[in-house]
């Protein structure tokens, strides 16, 4: 019987330079600022835990074993005061397989739910629509891999 899913939260990743390797971790030098956070709030829902960067961010993830999916609900946060629109991305191993429209401050989260399997490196970008975006705080909210 194979062992059951590890579910890892985005927010509770280590960076490569502290990790061990194996587990998902993010790579340090090419990867945007981070606030790995517990409570955070989009389109006035409340969440848990997740992760929030700016308008525009590119962070590297090596998921360093087998996982299957990912999973998040995508937002501008509520710290904004409803200011903002950007574009989320999803890419494994350099191919896009997931891209939001526009998310503008106020909007509902939109979820994600995106297949990894055989996939090494996980790329999560954020976009500004204007150069007025660049500094938005964007969440992936309850932003977690699931690994075998």
């Amino acid at each position: 019987m194979p062992p059951a899913p590890a579910v890892y939260q985005w927010s509770e990743l280590s960076y490569d330079i502290s990790g061990d390797g194996t587990e998902p971790e993010m790579r340090i030098g090419t990867s945007s600022w981070v606030w790995q956070r517990y409570g955070l709030s989009a389109g006035d829902q409340r969440y848990a835990h997740g992760v929030t960067v700016h308008g525009r961010s590119s962070v590297t993830i090596d998921l360093n074993r087998s996982c299957s999916s990912y999973e998040a609900l995508v937002g501008v946060d509520d710290l904004t005061l409803k200011l903002g629109k950007v574009y989320f991305s999803v890419y494994a191993d350099g191919v896009r397989l997931w891209r939001s429209g526009p998310v503008e401050g106020g909007d509902p989260a939109v979820p994600v739910q995106v297949n990894f399997t055989g996939r090494s490196t996980v790329r999560l970008v954020v976009e500004p629509h204007s150069a007025l975006d660049n500094l938005v705080l964007a969440d992936w909210a309850e932003s977690k891999f699931t690994c075998g």
